[in-house]
């Protein structure tokens, strides 16, 4: 494997406008063999837990979220 697809390459949403202090992710893991989407909390530690979701899922989530689908009523 390549080393890039090891470690997680951490970003954060383009539309986070405080200076990057929220939730990231690295998506170079949601392809095979790995299959994952890491999530983790970079405000309050960036070497805190990470939330791993299976790559369907969070393709699902930002498909329900680009559609409205939790907007608020």
């Amino acid at each position: 494997m390549r080393a890039d697809t090891e470690t997680p390459r951490w970003f954060t949403s383009s539309y986070s406008e405080n200076g990057g202090a929220c939730v990231e992710v690295a998506t170079n893991l949601a392809a095979a063999p790995h299959g994952i989407v890491p999530v983790r909390d970079s405000k309050n530690d960036t070497t805190g837990p990470v939330l791993t979701i299976p790559a369907a899922a969070f393709t699902s989530f930002v498909a329900g979220v680009r559609s409205g689908g939790f907007d608020a009523a």
